[in-house]
């Protein structure tokens, strides 16, 4: 797991290297989520409704409504959720509460997990009745290809959200670098130093002169010590 500090990132309030963002496996799995659920529903909501000898529009799978629904409709939802949780990425590391970071990245495997298990979902169900249309209710393979193109890719699906996942879950187990953040850093306030009350600054030599000493009078008549 790359980075260091609370939930795998670095002290917060530090410069944001792009570059290095753009390399973090978890950056590539969110843009290659992002792009296969594109692909689904885009190639459902273009293709994957067909007119068979009448102005009404079936489903190319099987002419099963509720299929191109879902497929419409986990794809369109995961399109959203990868921008969303890439700008969550983005501020993660300016985020300075423990606490936030912590609900975050629950958050964040929460909706993956969830996600992974219904791209699985859906890739049977679009391949089972993909498997029950027959060439009559597609004359000259109508959609066919969009059909083909939304399975194969909510099976890419499944794995990429699986990663996202795992990085989650690695960045839970990291916990927090408590070196790196303070109490006050945990509730999200930073921390006051305060200035002294003074007009000046103490030094550190209180006595400028051995205790219990006196001032003499120079003139005064010192005392001898007699000689025996």
């Amino acid at each position: 797991m790359d980075g260091v500090g609370s939930f795998g990132a670095g002290r917060a309030g530090s410069a944001f290297d792009p570059i290095s963002f753009i390399q973090q496996p978890q950056t590539i799995l969110r843009i290659l989520s992002w792009i296969f659920s594109m692909v689904v529903f885009g190639s459902i909501i273009n293709e994957g409704y067909v007119n068979i000898g009448s102005e009404r529009l079936y489903c190319v799978f099987n002419k099963n409504y509720d299929a191109c629904n879902y497929g419409i409709t986990i794809g369109l939802i995961a399109f959203l959720a990868c921008i969303f949780f890439f700008l969550l990425d983005v501020k993660f590391q300016q985020i300075s509460s423990v606490k936030d970071r912590k609900k975050a990245v629950m958050l964040e495997i929460g909706f993956s997990g969830f996600w992974t298990f219904l791209w699985f979902v859906g890739f049977c169900f679009l391949a089972n009745q993909w498997q029950r249309t027959t060439p009559d209710e597609l004359p000259l393979n109508q959609g066919a290809d969009a059909a083909r193109a939304a399975i194969a890719f909510s099976f890419f699906s499944i794995f990429t959200w699986a990663g996202l996942t795992v990085r989650a879950v690695q960045k839970y187990l990291l916990g927090t670098d408590m070196s790196l953040f303070t109490t006050e850093h945990m509730d999200g306030n930073q921390t006051i130093q305060p200035y002294p009350t003074g007009p000046a600054a103490e030094t550190t030599d209180t006595y400028q002169s051995p205790p219990f000493t006196e001032n003499l009078d120079s003139n005064a008549p010192t005392y001898q010590v007699p000689i025996y």
